[in-house]
């Protein structure tokens, strides 16, 4: 009898905990409901009835662009990009707290981004680009050092013309607080003042001169040669089309800098300097090699010298990494470079040809785009390199393009240019996506596009959707991880044969965001 009622007793304890959990999952649910209800309720424009679906009838992870997590589903992402909504963003986005993504660019979105946005700590990823928002942004104390605030490429507000503040990376002009009415000021207060402005004044005007001297002394041939030790063999750490490249010590900080020489008597070099000079104007990522300095002047015999001076990148390029290795053996773990960093290096190039093909003022073609021209740092951080093809598509001349490009780009990058190149088709973007398709096939097959099994119309992308196809065709088992087949797909849309079928850069970046934020949580 006590044996039957212990056993009773612990039954229905255990109902009672079931019950508890289930009704704090359901919750927890109904309080990512109610938050996107009450952002519904701010929507005035919906042409599209795309939040037709946002109601009780639905379930909340059926609904149009949310997607939940798989365990408690919560909403993870939010993406509702190029909808044409209007209206304004409610506050009550900031209780979706398992939030990783958040995508509400290209609408019509008006007033301020709501300051609970930045107490969202688990995104990762936000996009506010061209919407009709303005104000202030709103994140103060810890909260832009945390979260998606720690890299400001992933937080994406360009297009609204009337936001101020914010972090640096964010590009927005600064806020202009209204002035406050003070008290008058007393005779002394006025002569301290008056003091302390000529002293700033003065300190201003001898600050600009030094600043002023030093942007425009040049950089001199002397200097890269000391720096490089004559450009000895020693230092010599890379070789392009046009160029060689040395590591040196610059200044007497001793920076270490990577040293770009243009080998002048090659036909297109100079023109490759020019646009190499032409494509940094104006623009700035932290996925971009930064310029320090170039020089345009002569050497120890009197010929014409032309360099550029790069922040040197330690880890080398990203075909030093790159080993040999057959897709159908991708579980074997002895690569040089984990899973998990290769997914970072991705994103990393996806996110500045994004921000080329998107973000800059004029767009950018950087048309080379390869792994010799990925460069990594201490952090294995990567930084697309070598803009010697690289086009201003606004002002693009056709002839000096197709000249320079049969005469050096089509040797260089074989396997990488887009197969519209060969045929004597513009530079694009959509160029720049097909060669960033075979890259990423490349870091996850093993295959290089240049590799002897190719030939005759059958080509690394063939390849891959050939493996995939009989990967699942095995017993209807799949034989290759989910992960690896979404990024996969990613490369095989990317490096589709004709432009129009190729996946923009914006939608790779998110595809391969969201395929980290989902099984690679705990990497950077």
């Amino acid at each position: 009898m006590k044996i039957s009622l212990f056993f009773a007793f612990n039954a229905l304890m255990l109902l009672q905990v079931c019950i508890l959990v289930f009704a704090q999952a359901r919750f927890s649910n109904e309080t990512d409901m109610q938050a996107l209800l009450e952002f519904k309720s701010q929507v005035t424009e919906n042409k599209r009835e795309v939040l037709a679906s946002w109601n009780h009838s639905f379930p909340l992870c059926h609904w149009i662009g949310i997607t939940c997590g798989r365990k408690q589903e919560r909403v993870t992402s939010l993406d509702l990009g190029g909808f044409k909504l209007s209206g304004s963003i409610s506050p009550s986005i900031g209780n979706l707290s398992f939030l990783r993504s958040l995508n509400l660019g290209d609408n019509s979105f008006q007033s301020n981004i709501p300051q609970e946005v930045g107490m969202l700590f688990r995104l990762r990823y936000l996009n506010m680009s061209y919407n009709l928002l303005e104000g202030k942004i709103l994140f103060e104390g810890s909260v832009p050092t945390k979260g998606v605030f720690q890299n400001g490429t992933t937080v994406s507000v360009f297009g609204n013309e009337n936001l101020c503040g914010g972090v640096i990376e964010m590009q927005l002009k600064p806020c202009i607080e209204s002035p406050r009415q003070k008290k008058p000021f007393s005779l002394g207060e006025k002569v301290a003042v008056g003091v302390g402005v000529a002293l700033l004044f003065l300190f201003i005007i001898v600050a600009s001169l030094s600043w002023f001297k030093k942007k425009n002394d040049k950089i001199s041939y002397e200097e890269l040669y000391n720096a490089t030790s004559g450009f000895s063999s020693s230092n010599l750490i890379g070789s392009g089309n046009f160029s060689d490249v040395f590591k040196g010590l610059l200044g007497l900080e001793e920076k270490l800098v990577a040293v770009k020489v243009l080998n002048l008597l090659k036909h297109g070099a100079t023109k490759s300097f020019i646009a190499e000079c032409e494509s940094f104007k104006g623009i700035r990522h932290r996925n971009l090699a930064k310029l320090i300095t170039v020089c345009s002047s002569l050497d120890s015999q009197g010929n014409d010298f032309r360099a550029l001076v790069y922040e040197f990148m330690p880890k080398g390029s990203l075909d030093m990494w790159l080993q040999p290795e057959d897709l159908e053996s991708a579980n074997n773990h002895s690569r040089s470079l984990t899973f998990a960093e290769k997914v970072n290096i991705a994103i990393d190039v996806a996110s500045a040809l994004e921000y080329l093909h998107v973000y800059c003022h004029d767009p950018v073609a950087h048309c080379d785009i390869k792994p010799s021209n990925v460069l990594l740092d201490d952090d294995l951080t990567a930084h697309v390199s070598d803009f010697g093809l690289a086009r201003l598509l606004y002002n693009f001349d056709e002839k000096t393009f197709l000249n320079q490009f049969s005469s050096a780009g089509v040797r260089g990058t074989i396997g990488y240019a887009a197969p519209e190149y060969g045929m004597g088709s513009k530079p694009s973007i959509q160029g720049d996506v097909y060669s960033f398709g075979v890259l990423l096939l490349e870091m996850f097959t093993g295959k290089k596009p240049t590799d002897n099994s190719f030939g005759g119309g059958y080509n690394l992308h063939g390849y891959t959707k050939s493996v995939l196809s009989c990967s699942t065709s095995r017993g209807g088992r799949t034989m290759v991880d989910e992960w690896l087949r979404l990024v996969l797909e990613v490369g095989i849309k990317c490096s589709e044969e004709y432009p129009r079928d190729r996946m923009g850069m914006a939608e790779a970046v998110r595809e391969l965001v969201s395929i980290k934020s989902k099984f690679f949580t705990s990497s950077r």
